[in-house]
C-alpha cells in the first residue's frame, strides 16, 4: 500500500511540475505575441502616415507620379505582410516576408525623400515637416517594439530548448519562435526622412 501511495504522490508532484512547465511556456509564448502586436501597431501607425506623407508631397511632386505610386505599392505589399506576420508571428516564412516588404518601404522611402530634396517649398512644408517628423519618431518605436519582441521571443526560446523543459515542449506544442531579424544589412538602415 505504502509503495502505491508513494507512486501516486509522485505522480501528482509530476503533474504539478508538468502543468507548472506548460503554464510557464504558455506566458512567455503570449508575451513574444503580445511584443509583435507593439511592432504591428506601430507599423500600422507608419503604414497610416505614408499615404499622408505622399497627399503632401504631390502637389509638388508632379512630375514624379512613378515615385509616389512605388511607395504606395509598397506601403500595400507591407502591411499585406505585417497582417500575415500579425496572424503567427512564430512563423519564420511570415516574418521574413515581411522584413523583405519593410526593406521595400524603406527603399521607396527612401527614394522619396531623396526626390522630394529638389522640391524647396515642398521641404518647408509645414505639414511635410510634421509628418516627417512623426515618420521619425514611428521609426524609432517600430526600432525599439522590434527589439522587446527579440527580447521575448529570445527569453521563450531559452525556455523552451532548456533541459528539462526540452523534454517535454515539442510533445506540447510549443515550437521555436524566430527571431524578428534583416538578413540584408543594407535593409538594416531606417529610411532617411530628414527634410
Amino acid at each position: 500500500m505504502i509503495p502505491l501511495l508513494v507512486l501516486a504522490a509522485l505522480a501528482i508532484v509530476f503533474g504539478l511540475w508538468l502543468a507548472g512547465l506548460y503554464n510557464g511556456l504558455v506566458a512567455l509564448r503570449n508575451r513574444f505575441k503580445n511584443a509583435f502586436a507593439q511592432i504591428d501597431v506601430q507599423l500600422k501607425r507608419r503604414y497610416d502616415l505614408v499615404p499622408n506623407l505622399v497627399e503632401t508631397a504631390k502637389g509638388y511632386l508632379k512630375h514624379e507620379r512613378e515615385t509616389l505610386e512605388a511607395v504606395i505599392k509598397a506601403r500595400n505589399i507591407a502591411a499585406s505582410a505585417a497582417t500575415a506576420a500579425a496572424a503567427n508571428p512564430a512563423s519564420a516564412p511570415a516574418l521574413q516576408q515581411l522584413a523583405g516588404a519593410e526593406a521595400g518601404l524603406a527603399g521607396a522611402l527612401s527614394r522619396l525623400m531623396v526626390v522630394s530634396e529638389a522640391y524647396p517649398d515642398l521641404k518647408g512644408d509645414q505639414n511635410m515637416l510634421r509628418l516627417t517628423e512623426e515618420l521619425t519618431s514611428t521609426e524609432n518605436k517600430i526600432a525599439f517594439a522590434r527589439q522587446a519582441f527579440n527580447d521575448a521571443v529570445m527569453t521563450y526560446n531559452t525556455r523552451r530548448e532548456t533541459f528539462p523543459t526540452v523534454l517535454f515542449a515539442g510533445a506540447l506544442g510549443f515550437q521555436p519562435a524566430e527571431l524578428y531579424a534583416v538578413d540584408d544589412p543594407s535593409e538594416r538602415a531606417a529610411p532617411k526622412v530628414a527634410f
